[in-house]
């Protein structure tokens, strides 16, 4: 599924235009970037939550040439499936 049809999606099931559909989509998916991107987290119970992780800094290999180098730290996001998910998943 694709951006497009998630918002058809949304527009069907919550009886929105799609054009309503497509602004709260945008609204909860630049809320939820901005909130994990100033460090906080997102839980949405059920479903999961959005938080930061720190990487530290490591060192790597070129897999062309075998030559070593320095990868950076570096923060990274991070999504954790809540159990209600996990298991609506599992039960195919």
């Amino acid at each position: 599924m694709n951006k497009t049809e998630l918002i058809e999606q949304i527009a069907k099931r919550a009886n929105l235009t799609k054009a309503d559909a497509g602004r709260a989509l945008n609204a909860a998916l630049d809320t939820i970037i901005e909130t994990v991107r100033e460090g906080g987290n997102v839980a949405l119970p059920g479903f999961g939550s959005f938080k930061t992780a720190q990487r530290a800094a490591r060192e790597g290999k070129n897999p062309r040439t075998g030559e070593k180098l320095s990868i950076a730290a570096t923060t990274v996001p991070r999504f954790a499936a809540g159990a209600t998910f996990k298991s609506a998943v599992a039960k195919k």
